[in-house]
């Protein structure tokens, strides 16, 4: 039989339910009888009794060496890397370790402007230097895609000391770049990819999806297993390829940023999750790409909408995409994205993947059916029948600030002494935190970069359109810390 039909994790967790074993160890409420009936009965017995730590017969995330190891074996092998490590502390957790795996106090490590917070968090741990690269703007979308072959190489010839270079593929709207292309370009340089794919857990899978990390030869990937391939909210895989990366050192790091009270639950939903997508994943995902074409036909029918497709392909930043996002451009809508979420929600209880100023994004995955995707049609033609206006169009004004100057190293910005002061009179100012518009996370100060007028103007027409910004102590935005 083939091997990927095996859970050994699950597998043994259920046996070991079922031996019913009296328990002296934690957690304390010891299979669901020592906590609140009423959470108890809504969550099941059947959760509750795998709910369990990393007593001898279940081995140890930290030094697997028995039904773990044999479950992140099966992973490598299912997305095609050498090494898999399963990660309980989301994507993030596994970016984290990922960026600490290859620099180092002084280090530089070259990054896309739109990473995830996780980056710049680990870029402060381990005292790095990010060098950052402005993803393609798209002045239609007002969006950002991924950054270019021809831009890596601009920042390794300016930093040919960087010791890694990340990269975010595919990007959270699904837009990929031409990764294979910049893998064989940074490995010229001697130095690892790491990839930021928590977006992409299903591109292994099917050939119609943009090629994965570990098929493009990247070193190393974070992919969120959690956010479409079907296992638990928080649980993560980290695959690597041996050769620039050290995956014992891997093992350390990943092991210093996770909790030691290691979730089963989780880890058995990985595993299951693995076999799912390693046994059925092209035939669920041709469904579910079946289900995001007509979806994306009928939206192209919608007054007002546009659905992005395949004819939106063309340069080296848009260079493939993940068709079972659904990009929905308000094009000719009298609100605007955060607004048409919001409607969503209150008039047909649909709740979307994210809006921004322009678009909406929903996602079609393996638990969509014919259903789901009408409801989804009836709530898009009862917006348009509201707010479409013919003779108006989106007036996209995209811009990204100029990406600041850095004026001291991250670690020591978010370390020195600071005061708070109000944000409108922070203009040539050193930021000592992070400021965000979130989702999905793209900075836009960092600590240690000077303040700008048009940061300052860009973060409040963000926060007058409704969007979140996040990240400053001060929830309101009306202050900022800045070195003091």
């Amino acid at each position: 039989m083939n091997r990927q039909y095996h859970t050994p994790l699950f597998t043994k967790l259920r046996e070991h339910a079922n031996l019913n074993p009296i328990q002296f160890h934690i957690p304390g409420h010891k299979k669901g009888q020592g906590m609140d009936p009423e959470y108890r009965d809504f969550i099941g017995l059947n959760a509750l009794s795998i709910d369990l730590i990393n007593i001898a017969p279940l081995d140890d995330l930290h030094h697997p060496q028995g039904i773990i190891q044999e479950a992140q074996q099966l992973a490598a092998e299912a997305f095609g890397a050498d090494h898999t490590f399963f990660s309980i502390q989301g994507t993030s957790g596994a970016i984290m370790t990922m960026v600490m795996s290859v620099v180092g106090p002084g280090d530089k490590i070259i990054v896309p402007r739109n990473v995830h917070k996780s980056v710049l968090s680990a870029v402060i741990l381990a005292g790095a230097l990010p060098i950052f690269v402005h993803p393609e703007m798209d002045k239609t979308l007002g969006i950002a895609h991924g950054i270019t072959a021809c831009q890596v190489d601009k920042a390794l010839k300016q930093h040919p000391d960087a010791k890694a270079v990340l990269v975010i593929n595919p990007t959270y709207y699904g837009v990929a770049g031409n990764l294979k292309e910049i893998v064989e370009l940074v490995h010229r340089y001697g130095i690892p990819v790491l990839v930021d794919e928590a977006h992409g857990v299903l591109t292994h899978f099917h050939d119609r999806l943009p090629m994965s990390a570990m098929d493009a030869g990247a070193d190393m990937a974070a992919t969120s297993v959690h956010k479409l391939g079907g296992s638990l909210t928080q649980s993560s895989v980290l695959n690597v390829r041996e050769g620039l990366v050290n995956p014992a050192r891997v093992q350390s790091i990943i092991s210093m940023l996770t909790t030691t009270s290691t979730s089963y639950i989780l880890l058995a939903s990985l595993d299951a999750a693995r076999r799912y997508l390693a046994v059925n994943g092209e035939e669920i995902i041709e469904e579910t790409l079946k289900l995001a074409d007509y979806a994306r036909r009928q939206i192209n029918e919608i007054p007002g909408l546009r659905c992005v497709g395949r004819e939106w392909l063309g340069s080296d930043a848009v260079y493939d995409m993940d068709e079972t996002k659904l990009l929905i451009h308000l094009e000719n809508m009298s609100i605007n994205g955060s607004e048409a979420e919001n409607w969503l929600r209150d008039h047909y209880q649909i709740e979307v993947e994210l809006s921004d100023l322009y678009n909406l994004l929903c996602l079609i995955t393996p638990g969509d059916t014919n259903e789901t995707i009408d409801q989804l049609l009836t709530a898009l033609r009862g917006m348009s029948s509201q707010f479409y206006q013919a003779g108006r169009c989106s007036a996209v004004e995209i811009h990204l600030p100029d990406i600041p100057t850095l004026v001291l190293s991250p670690r020591e910005a978010f370390y020195s002494e600071t005061e708070s002061i109000l944000l409108k009179e922070a203009a040539g100012r050193v930021i000592a935190e992070f400021i965000m518009i979130y989702p999905p996370g793209i900075p836009i100060l960092a600590p240690g970069e000077e303040i700008t007028e048009e940061n300052i103007y860009y973060i409040a027409e963000h926060i007058q359109a409704g969007l979140p910004v996040q990240g400053p102590e001060d929830p309101t935005l009306q202050t900022v810390r800045v070195i003091k």
